[in-house]
């Protein structure tokens, strides 16, 4: 119970609805590298898409359970990249709107996807969100930043997994009302982010 009152706090606590403020990044790799690992932790579309992505990673078992989130590292990361690069268009911020909404709705219905196209669909958002990045960090050309940015990924997949494990091992009835109110949750927030 301690994990998911934790869990939740840490969604509370997190930043502005707002997708990509600035986080001061700065020259030196340590702050640079801080800078990366705090950004996905103070954006409610960050935390939300990557919990999300453990979450149902966790819900679906077996090989998803490791194949979701090291997909979305991956692409992530070469997202990134890209934005590094100079790489982006003019939509990637509603298409990372759009991604909240997508998982929220895939963590509520139970609808069989073939494991190809569940790593497909995890791709294409992460790249979206790894291209927003690397474009903020374009200026920076910090590798540092994309290191601790990876890292908190890691633990928020992590912390997903956990969450969905815990829910999955609890009364049913109980596992359904969790996630299908934070599936409501990411939809209105996705949302939100559209329209904002």
């Amino acid at each position: 119970m301690r994990k998911i009152v934790l869990s939740i706090l840490l969604v509370g606590l997190s930043g502005v609805v707002s997708a990509h403020p600035g986080h001061d990044l700065v020259g030196n790799n340590f702050a640079s590298a801080y800078a990366g690992f705090i950004h996905p932790l103070t954006g409610w579309d960050h935390l939300l898409v990557m919990l999300a992505i453990g979450i149902w990673a966790s819900k679906l078992g077996g090989k998803a359970r490791w194949q979701l989130p090291l997909t979305f590292l991956a692409s992530m990361t070469i997202g990134a990249v890209m934005g590094l690069a100079g790489v982006t268009f003019s939509g990637v911020e509603t298409a990372i709107a759009a991604s909240v909404m997508a998982m929220g709705l895939l963590l509520a219905i139970n609808l069989p996807i073939p494991a190809i196209s569940r790593i497909g669909i995890v791709a294409i958002f992460a790249v979206f969100h790894g291209m927003a990045h690397g474009v903020e960090l374009h200026s920076q050309q910090s590798y540092a930043a994309l290191s601790g940015m990876l890292l908190a990924t890691t633990l928020l997949h992590g912390a997903g997994l956990l969450l969905g494990s815990l829910l999955n091992s609890q009364r049913a009835q109980l596992t359904k009302w969790l996630q299908n109110g934070l599936a409501l949750g990411m939809m209105l927030v996705g949302g939100y982010l559209l329209i904002a």
